[in-house]
Formats: structure tokens, C-alpha cells, sequence
């Protein structure tokens, strides 16, 4: 049986890590249709409430990365669109961060320690939640080609053997960070916040930054 926890103390209750799981894939389901319409808006609680920004910072990427490879685009353009998908990157993997923190956080307030031996995951939940986030951005935009009423009958069919993978892909990814969960809950796996340590908007460790400077 799973642990019932609350993340963070205005976080609501989630009897089981197949629930959160559940409530983290339908908030990114649901943010992508929202936002395409509306502007960004985030109304959930807890950790779901940080998997919402995180997962924000992920959907302004897609559309900018779109934006760079536009043939219309100018180089003035293209600059200033690299220099936002810079700072959203940054953005995305400090909100990955913030996800594992509030876990360990739920585990440091509720004394679950990991067990002597526990091991070590390949990724952290914050990065598997991150990975959901963009299939769910892909899965989106997969359906949306299918809607296009000026693309050939070959170009439809592409289009749904690709999506049958991510959605295929977005099931495994799912069940393997309520696997997850379970252990981290349980004390049967080991989870350490490691940090991103980005180096490229950092003016003291890029080159090009901190020579721009002193030449300056």
C-alpha cells in the first residue's frame, strides 16, 4: 500500500503515487489545450502547482524553438529568440529542481529515511516529470497535424504512427515514475537533488560573458 503524503504544507492529499502521477499528466494535458487559447494561468496546489510552472517554462520553449527555425526570421529576430529559449532552459531546470527539493522535503517532514542499501535512480522524479511534460507537448502537436485539412492523406498516416509511440511512450514513462515513487515513498530507493549547474547564462563562468565585460 502507498503512503499517504501531502507535499508541502498547502499541498492537498494524495492517498497513493499513482494519484499524483494521474493528477500531474492531466494538469499537463490540460495546460497545453488551455494555454494554446488562453494566457499561462496556474491554479493547482502543492507539487502539482510546481509541476505547473516547470511545465510552463516547457511550453514556451516549444513555441520558441519554432520561432528559431522560422525561414522568415531575421538574424535580429533569431537572436533575440535564442537568447529567450536561453533563459527559459534555465528557468525549466531550476523548476525540475524545485520538484525533487519538494519531495525530499515531504520526506524530511514525514522522517522517511531510505533504507542502508536503497539505491540510486537513474533520473529523479523531477526529470521524469520534465520528460512527461514534453510528451505531452508532443502528443498535442501530433494531434493537431491530424486536423490539417491542407496535408496529404501520407502525411495523416506519419502522423498517427508517431503519435501511437508517444502515447505509448508517455504510458511506459508514467508507470516507471509511480514505480518510482512507490520506492522513494517506501524507502527502497535513494533520491538526492542534483543540481543543473548551468554554466551558459552564468556571467562569471562563461568566457564570452565575462571577457565581453572586461573588455568593456
Amino acid at each position: 500500500m502507498d503512503t499517504p503524503f501531502r507535499i508541502l504544507d498547502l499541498a492537498p492529499m494524495y492517498p497513493c503515487a499513482s494519484k499524483l502521477v494521474t493528477s500531474i499528466t492531466a494538469m499537463h494535458r490540460a495546460t497545453v489545450r488551455a494555454w494554446h487559447d488562453r494566457p499561462v494561468s496556474n491554479p493547482y496546489e502543492g507539487l502539482v502547482a510546481i509541476a505547473c510552472t516547470q511545465h510552463q517554462y516547457n511550453f514556451r520553449l516549444w513555441h520558441e524553438e519554432d520561432m528559431a527555425r522560422s525561414l522568415d526570421a531575421d538574424d535580429t529576430q533569431i537572436a533575440k529568440v535564442k537568447r529567450t529559449i536561453d533563459t527559459c532552459n534555465q528557468h525549466r531546470n531550476d523548476w525540475i529542481e524545485r520538484i525533487d527539493e519538494a519531495i525530499l522535503q515531504f520526506l524530511a517532514s514525514n522522517a522517511i529515511v531510505a533504507l542502508p542499501d536503497a539505491p540510486l535512480n537513474t533520473e529523479t522524479p523531477g526529470s521524469v516529470i520534465d520528460r512527461l511534460s514534453i510528451l505531452a507537448l508532443r502528443i498535442y502537436h501530433h494531434e493537431e497535424q491530424l486536423e490539417r485539412i491542407d496535408a496529404a492523406p501520407a502525411h495523416h498516416r506519419r502522423v498517427k504512427d508517431r503519435l501511437v509511440i508517444c502515447l505509448e511512450q508517455h504510458a511506459d514513462l508514467s508507470s516507471a515514475l509511480i514505480v518510482l515513487l512507490k520506492d522513494i515513498f517506501a524507502g527502497r530507493k535513494k533520491l538526492k537533488l542534483y543540481r543543473q549547474l548551468k554554466m551558459y547564462n552564468d556571467p562569471t563562468l562563461n568566457p564570452c560573458l565575462y571577457e565581453h565585460r572586461k573588455a568593456g
